[in-house]
């Protein structure tokens, strides 16, 4: 009894609404969601990637080389900037480091970043502290100079400084061949 009440009072609002019979809202309706289906369908169609190809046994041992795990973070104590600019990401077989403030850390895990032609390429195998610091792309501030850096500049540097300590081991530092200030 309960439905069929229901039945006329939307029958009943259907008509006073919209102006239709029950039954031409109902198939006006299935047709607007198989239209929006149908759609739908055929957008999503030119956003979908093609069917990737087979892997052969070739590509699979290429893709198996590549997603090695990386060898463990090796402790290289103190280097001087000479030597640390052989860690730059040129030889594949050699860690990918990079400096701040003096502390060497081991970025081998981001690779894309700052591997060769990654955008932070120009980091690895130098002591970034400036560059960082002034968050600046130019050779001339690839240094540890802290000189007239802003607190702003500081206060970024800093920010680098912990996320470099909770994501990449700390493998050594770098030598100084100037005394180091008391200020840091």
């Amino acid at each position: 009894m309960a439905n069929l009440q229901l039945w006329e009072t939307l029958k009943a609002a259907i008509s006073a609404y919209e102006g239709l019979s029950p039954a031409t809202f109902f198939t006006v309706l299935a047709l607007a969601l198989a239209l929006a289906f149908a759609f739908y369908y055929a957008i999503s169609g030119f956003f979908s990637s093609p069917e990737a190809p087979r892997m052969t046994r070739g590509m699979a041992r290429a893709l198996r080389e590549e997603l090695k795990p990386l060898p463990p973070p090796v402790p290289l104590g103190e280097i001087t900037e000479e030597e640390l600019k052989v860690y730059d990401g040129s030889d594949p077989e050699k860690p990918l480091l990079m400096a701040i403030k003096g502390r060497i850390y081991d970025v081998s895990q981001s690779r894309m970043l700052y591997g060769p032609g990654g955008p932070y390429a120009l980091f690895a195998g130098k002591d970034a502290t400036r560059a960082l610091a002034k968050m600046s792309f130019e050779e001339k501030d690839l240094t540890r100079d802290l000189a007239g850096l802003s607190s702003f500049e500081l206060h970024s540097l800093q920010d680098w400084q912990y996320k470099f300590r909770g994501k990449y081991v700390m493998v050594g530092t770098v030598k100084r061949t100037i005394p180091e200030p008391t200020c840091w």
